[in-house]
């Protein structure tokens, strides 16, 4: 088996998907998404692709075709903002819209205020777990 089939099987799991829902990213079925990860089909340039398109995760594909770097390539600041704004507004949602103007008027405090609370959220929920 070809080592980027084992790291396409890597990446999958990584990005919390079945075979199935990675298919769909694919365009492909599950059975051949399984065929890939079993070595039985190649990972192709149109797979590469769809990953390159895919913007739930920012796939480095250097690393996906030759195990080089990390396996996602990093984001910055703005570009992560930039993406969740454009997922929240995939829906005719008022407030998620009045959230987004709201948020994008604070200052570089209210904000470090912001990620703060929201950190102390994530805490007291892995306690709660």
């Amino acid at each position: 088996m070809d080592e980027i089939n084992i790291r396409f099987k890597e990446l999958r799991k990584a990005c919390n998907k079945t075979q199935e829902e990675w298919g769909k990213i694919l365009g492909i079925t599950r059975s051949g998404e399984s065929e890939i990860e079993n070595g039985r089909r190649k990972v192709t340039e149109k797979h590469l692709i769809m990953l390159s398109n895919w913007t739930e995760k920012n796939i480095n594909l250097e690393w996906l075709r030759t195990g080089k770097g990390a396996m996602f390539k990093s984001v910055s600041r703005e570009a992560e903002i930039a993406a969740l704004t454009a997922d929240l507004f995939k829906d005719d949602d008022s407030f998620k819209t009045r959230l987004i103007i709201a948020l994008s008027r604070l200052d570089d405090d209210s904000i470090a205020v912001l990620e703060q609370i929201a950190l102390d959220l994530v805490g007291k929920q892995k306690e709660n777990d």
